[in-house]
C-alpha cells in the first residue's frame, strides 16, 4: 500500500507590529499540525525570533524561514504547498501575499487581513481567494473565531 503524502502549508508573516499576529501564528501552526498538516512559517528576521521566543521547544511551530527563502523554493526547487495563509496588516503584507498567490496558484489561499486599517488594506487584495478580515490589535479572539469558521476548525468560547 501507498503512503499518504502529507498536507503542506505555508504561513506568511509580515512585520509583527501588530500583537495578535504572534498568538495567533503560533494557533494556526497548531491547528494545521491537528489537521494534518506539515507546516512552514515563512517571515522577516524579527517575527522568527519573536517566535523562537513563544515556542522555544517547537511544541507548534516546527519549521521557519525567510520570506525570501520561501520564495525561492518556490520558484527554483518548485516547492508547492495545499494551502497557504498570508498575514497581513499593511500594503507591503498584501504585496507579499499577493506575490505568493501568484507562485502558488494551485493552493487554497487565504489572506488574514488585521490591524488598525484592516478595512481599508482589505481593499487593496486583487487577487483570489479568501479573505478574512478583521479590526484586530491586541484582541485576537474575534479573529481566531472567523478563522475558525473558514477552516473548519471547532470555535471554541475561550
Amino acid at each position: 500500500m501507498g503512503e499518504i503524502e502529507e498536507k503542506k502549508a505555508l504561513i506568511v508573516l509580515g512585520c509583527p507590529e501588530v500583537p495578535v499576529q504572534n498568538s495567533l501564528a503560533v494557533f494556526t501552526a497548531y491547528q494545521l499540525r491537528k489537521n494534518g498538516y506539515s507546516c512552514l512559517i515563512a517571515g522577516n528576521p524579527a517575527v522568527m525570533k519573536l517566535l523562537m521566543t513563544s515556542d522555544p521547544e517547537k511544541h507548534y511551530i516546527s519549521a521557519m524561514t525567510t520570506l525570501e527563502k520561501a520564495v525561492e523554493d518556490i520558484t527554483d526547487k518548485g516547492e508547492k504547498y495545499d494551502l497557504c495563509l498570508a498575514f497581513a496588516h499593511s500594503d507591503a503584507g498584501i504585496s507579499y501575499a499577493a506575490t505568493m498567490r501568484y507562485l502558488l496558484p494551485e493552493a487554497r489561499f487565504i489572506t488574514i487581513v488585521f490591524g488598525r486599517s484592516a478595512e481599508e488594506i482589505a481593499k487593496l487584495v486583487e487577487y483570489e481567494g479568501e479573505t478574512i478580515v478583521e479590526v484586530a490589535v491586541h484582541n485576537p479572539m474575534p479573529l481566531k473565531k472567523k478563522m475558525s469558521e473558514v477552516l473548519g476548525w471547532a470555535v471554541s468560547k475561550n
